[in-house]
Parts: structure tokens; C-alpha cells; sequence
């Protein structure tokens, strides 16, 4: 893609702190997540003025359930020319508030690459009119020539690939990625990536990175879990009640890139109109009554998983899983659904490690 678009200096820094009142490919197993990038119930309808401003903010929030909120996260200049000669030069198009977006950022900090931050604004995404992927994350990168990697999990599987091994251009590991099309039950066509949760290492550096098998098939499972699931407990949660509602809206009007009439209308007209939209995504994904129990047993789910005797799943590291888990987690804080979280399951302490090993690495 050309590379034309002006982005303003920038790399993600720590996270705020929070407070509380192988190419080893199997032949048949080929990973694959449901359509979610800007889901069903913010993709649908409306293409006049006003449902553009609605959607626009509810596609802020991106997500697998459609909309979600970001972490706030205080971003630092940082010029992608000071990097040195022959190194890895990225650029993040993002929506601020958006839960996969927070993903990519998480990782990106926490093993200390640099970046530059492009924050497109949600109603209009001139900022990403040269490229046909009309969705957020998407990620330039440059080791030696330009490259754009677009969904959340490919861009993370392919630069980790890239970072641990350099027996392949980025754009070779990249392929193994391929993109497909696949038709929902309800007859909508949608563009799935093969093998995104996989690292395309060879044995030597498998065995390097995944000692037991066990390793890496678990940290496959949690991150595939995070996208499948994680994510829809967001959207029904932050938008439980209309003052939540209009709390989320008033934080993505905030942080989001809004001209002040489309942000006025966003955040009124939005809210309203997710807080009807949340009751749907709790119907089509099953959840309770009382969504707070639903995102309480996923979060204690993650906590048993990660168990007693280790730091984060990836042992006295976090591993893809963590980061993951962590980025999704993250876009509520600030707003009532976090603090409950953090009050009613055992995340916190987890959590505050994360928040402390992203920090550390990612200054």
C-alpha cells in the first residue's frame, strides 16, 4: 500500500494505573475465528448523516461483538526515524477506544517496539482510504520494503514470527497467513485468516519458544478464546444501563477522533441507541440476565487457567495469551464495569502485573 498517509509521531506508552474505590503446520488443523471485526449490530443499517455518526462511534469501539472500549493509554513522541538503520519501522492505524486494537498495542509495548499511531476517525476513515481493508487494526510495516498486515492476531503472530526468527522476510512469513472468504449461517460473506494463532517457526526454534507441546497449544487456546469470547462480554457490559451507556460514550467522544458536532451526537444518540444494541448482542450470545456473571466467570475462568504457582500462563513471562487477555481486559478501565470486575473476581493481582511488566518494557 502506498505510504503517502502523514501519520503524527507517536509510540504507545504504559498503561495508566488503575484504581478501585514452525512452521510446524498440522494437516488438518486450521485455526479459524468467526467474522468479527466490526460485528454484525454496528455494520448493519444507516448510511445517512446521523446513523453514520452513531456508527461511527460504535465502530470506535470495534470488536467481535462490535463495540467496545479502549484503555485509556498515554502515548508518547516518538519519531519512527530515530529508529536505527535496518530496523523494524511500524505504523498503527487504530481507533483509540477499540479492543483489538488495545491487543496489538499491548504487544507491541510490551517487547519494546517503537510505532507510530495514526488515529482514524471512525465516521469518515480517510486515514485508511488507500487500502481495501476497510477495518482496524492495520499495521505498515517496513523491514526493508512496505508491507500491511491487517486482523488483530495475524499482525500479532507475524511480527512475534518475524522477531524470534529471521530465516524469512517479513512478507514471506506474512503468506503463511492467508485470507479467505466464508459465508456465515445467516448468508453474509466474511474474511477469515488461516492459521492466525499459529507461530511459523521451524523445530529448533519451537522447541526454543514451546519446551512441552503443551506450551504452545495452550497459549493457542487462550488467545483463541479471547477473540471468540472475551470480546462479546465487553459490548453488553459497558452498556448495561443507559448511565453506563452514556458514561462509555462520553469517554469514546473523549478519546476518540470526533469533530465537536459529530461528538455531541455520538454521545447522546450513540448511547441510546447501544444501550438497545447491548440487549441484542446479550440475546445472540446467550448471556444472562445479569451480565456482570457472565464476564465474572469468563475472568475467574482466565484466573484458573494461569493457576497458583505461575506469575502469567506464560510462566515468569507473559506469553501471546496474557497479552492478549490483557489488551481486551483493559479497554474498560475507567468506567463502572471494570471497577466491579476488579471488586467481584480474582483478576486484579494478574492484572497488576500485567499493567507492570507492559510498562517496564514498553518506556
Amino acid at each position: 500500500p502506498p505510504l503517502s498517509a502523514r501519520p503524527q509521531p507517536k509510540m504507545a506508552g504504559a498503561g495508566r494505573a488503575w484504581r478501585v474505590g514452525a512452521l510446524l503446520l498440522p494437516p488438518a488443523w486450521r485455526l479459524r475465528a468467526p467474522g468479527r471485526a466490526f460485528g454484525a449490530a454496528a455494520g448493519q443499517g444507516g448510511g445517512g448523516g446521523g446513523g453514520r455518526l452513531v456508527l461511527g462511534a460504535a465502530f470506535a469501539l470495534g470488536g467481535g461483538a462490535g463495540l467496545c472500549l479502549a484503555a485509556r493509554q498515554r502515548l508518547r513522541e516518538h519519531s519512527a526515524a530515530e529508529l536505527p538503520a535496518g530496523s523494524l519501522q511500524l505504523t498503527l492505524y487504530q481507533y483509540k477506544t477499540c479492543p483489538f486494537c488495545s491487543k496489538v498495542r499491548a504487544f507491541l509495548d510490551y517487547h519494546g517496539l517503537p510505532y507510530e499511531i495514526v488515529e482514524v476517525n471512525p465516521i469518515m476513515r480517510k486515514e485508511i482510504k488507500f487500502s481495501s481493508y476497510r477495518k482496524v487494526p492495520i499495521l505498515l510495516a517496513n523491514a526493508g520494503s512496505p508491507l500491511q498486515l491487517n486482523d488483530s492476531s495475524v499482525i500479532i503472530s507475524a511480527i512475534k514470527t518475524y522477531l524470534i526468527s529471521r530465516r524469512n522476510s517479513l512478507e514471506e512469513i506474512v503468506s503463511f497467513y492467508p485470507p479467505i472468504k466464508t459465508v456465515t449461517e445467516k448468508g453474509k460473506e466474511v474474511l477469515e485468516y488461516e492459521n492466525k494463532y499459529w507461530l511459523m517457526l521451524d523445530e529448533k526454534e519451537t522447541k526454543r519458544v514451546y519446551p512441552v507441546k503443551e506450551v504452545r497449544v495452550e497459549e493457542m487456546k487462550w488467545r483463541k478464546w479471547a477473540d471468540d469470547w472475551l470480546v462479546h462480554l465487553i459490548s453488553p457490559n459497558v452498556y448495561r444501563t443507559p448511565k453506563e451507556a452514556l458514561a462509555s460514550f462520553d469517554y469514546i467522544v473523549r478519546e476518540g477522533k470526533f469533530g465537536t458536532l459529530e461528538g455531541l451526537f455520538a454521545k447522546y444518540v450513540g448511547a441510546v441507541a447501544m444501550f438497545f444494541v447491548s440487549k441484542r448482542l446479550k440475546k445472540r450470545h446467550q448471556l444472562r440476565d445479569d451480565v456482570r456473571e457472565d464476564l465474572y466467570e469468563a475472568v475467574n475462568e482466565w484466573v484458573k487457567a494461569v493457576g497458583k504457582h505461575r506469575l502469567f500462563m506464560g510462566g515468569n513471562q507473559p506469553n501471546l495469551a496474557d497479552l492478549a487477555v490483557y489488551g481486551v481486559l483493559r479497554v474498560m478501565e475507567g468506567l463502572e464495569a471494570f471497577d466491579d470486575m476488579m471488586v467481584h473476581t480474582k483478576i486484579q493481582p494478574w492484572y497488576q502485573r500485567m499493567e507492570e511488566v507492559v510498562q517496564k518494557t514498553g518506556v
